[in-house]
């Protein structure tokens, strides 16, 4: 099965606990503050490989979990750091959150990587926050919390020639007649559900990739039959050869399927037009081929001022398919690598700071249904998940962190009083004024 977008979630490691832990040993007195830091957790990584070939494996396992890393200990040592999950994904798959839509990255070439969710920091233990006001601290950080995100993942095929064209026109005919692989064929009509690759080596030593993408037809740029996940899988090609059924046996006018296919590219994406394209003219052992591909020239010198190049191939005798290669990979010396729609949107992402830190209010103040004073925020609630409630010195730094950005004062703005009830995530206390 051709797997070729699937959804995941991922959750990168929390970071360690800091420790709070003195230095007691005989004959040093006062030794002080001893505990150390949490290590780092782990990040989640996707890993581009070339041994994968479809997103089949993400159908049965879409959760993905980085593990923790150790807790700090005494005499100052440090928690062990995790290990960074890396999840290898095949070759051309693009990687975007699903809820924000943001581009995280295309990964293209064998062993490529990228950091999904990066690791919490480890919590610092008590030894950074000895001060001359309080020596003996009996303050420590929580690890920093793992980042959870739902990614989309997409593979496009990574092919230099592709095939394109209406359903049964000769694609996978040709495809098996100029490489190795064994596409579907029948003496029927249907359509490719998915690309077929295969290797051209030419007699002159040259070599490329071509992919017999599944059959299109009309709105598919509008998700039509298949739709974008035929269109998706041209984006990477440099080369297209438009191959067009010159026997009208189901009745098929030529020109008009050339004009539709076409048109269909453009709405998707008008950039797929610039690359270099040869028209095929296909079937031509059959008797109609030659006269309706006169008629083929005709219309096509009186609708454009271009002189696009055709050549007359028939898959079955392999009349013209060396002059076919030969024509296609000579255009791929010469033609540049398009950047594909995901890779253009990163950019214009970039361009305009998306994905860049917000500078949104640090936090929010709401009030429930009981008059108890809800405070939220991404910022806040970091905070508090890497405060250690055990200790008493913890929570008075954390009050005073809330203080500082200006949350006692939000209170009294909107009218809380001495003894009301605030609540942080789980975590209810009173408000002093």
């Amino acid at each position: 099965m051709f797997v070729d977008q699937v959804r995941i979630n991922v959750k990168s490691g929390k970071g360690g606990d800091g420790m709070v832990a003195f230095r007691r040993e005989k004959y040093v007195p006062k030794g002080g503050p001893a505990g150390g830091d949490g290590g780092r957790g782990g990040n989640v990584i996707l890993q581009a490989t070339n041994d994968q070939r479809t997103l089949l494996d993400f159908r049965y396992h879409r959760h993905f979990k980085a593990t923790s890393g150790g807790k700090g200990m005494i005499k100052g040592m440090y928690g062990r750091g995790a290990k960074d999950l890396i999840i290898k994904v095949p070759r051309g798959t693009t990687v975007s959150d699903a809820e924000t839509q943001q581009v995280l990255g295309d990964l293209t070439e064998d062993g490529q990587q990228l950091i999904v969710a990066k690791g919490g920091r480890g919590g610092r233990g008590n030894i950074h926050f000895a001060s001359p006001k309080n020596p003996a601290p009996e303050i420590a950080e929580n690890g920093e919390p793992g980042i959870e995100k739902v990614l989309q993942l997409e593979l496009k095929v990574l092919a230099d020639v592709g095939l394109v064209g209406f359903p049964s026109v000769g694609k996978s005919t040709l495809l098996a007649a100029v490489t190795s692989a064994k596409p579907k064929i029948a003496a029927y009509h249907f359509t490719t559900l998915a690309p077929n690759l295969g290797m051209v080596r030419l007699n002159d030593g040259r070599d490329f990739v071509m992919a017999d993408m599944p059959g299109l037809i009309e709105g598919a740029a509008q998700g039509v039959g298949l739709g974008i996940k035929f269109l998706r899988h041209i984006e990477r090609t440099r080369v297209l050869l438009h191959l067009i059924d010159m026997s009208s046996t189901d009745g098929r006018d030529p020109f008009t399927d050339y004009q539709k296919l076409n048109q269909e590219l453009q709405v998707y994406d008008e950039l797929l037009l610039k690359r270099p394209q040869i028209i095929v003219a296909t079937k031509m052992d059959l008797p109609d081929s030659a006269e309706n591909l006169a008629a083929f020239r005709q219309k096509l010198q009186k609708s454009t001022s271009e002189s696009p190049q055709i050549i007359e191939i028939s898959a079955v005798t392999h009349q013209g398919l060396t002059t076919l290669l030969h024509q296609a990979a000579d255009l791929l010396a010469t033609a540049p690598i398009y950047p594909t729609l995901a890779e253009r949107k990163r950019q214009q992402q970039a361009e305009q700071g998306v994905g860049a830190e917000e500078t949104e209010s640090l936090f929010t103040i709401t009030r429930d249904d009981d008059a108890v004073w809800i405070l939220s925020g991404e910022k806040i609630e970091k905070m508090f998940d890497m405060t250690n409630l055990e200790h008493d010195e913890s929570l008075a730094r954390l009050a005073r962190q809330l203080r500082h950005l200006g949350v006692d004062d939000a209170l009294r703005e909107r009218g809380a009083k001495d003894g009301d009830l605030v609540r942080l995530k789980d975590f209810t206390f009173e408000f002093v004024d």
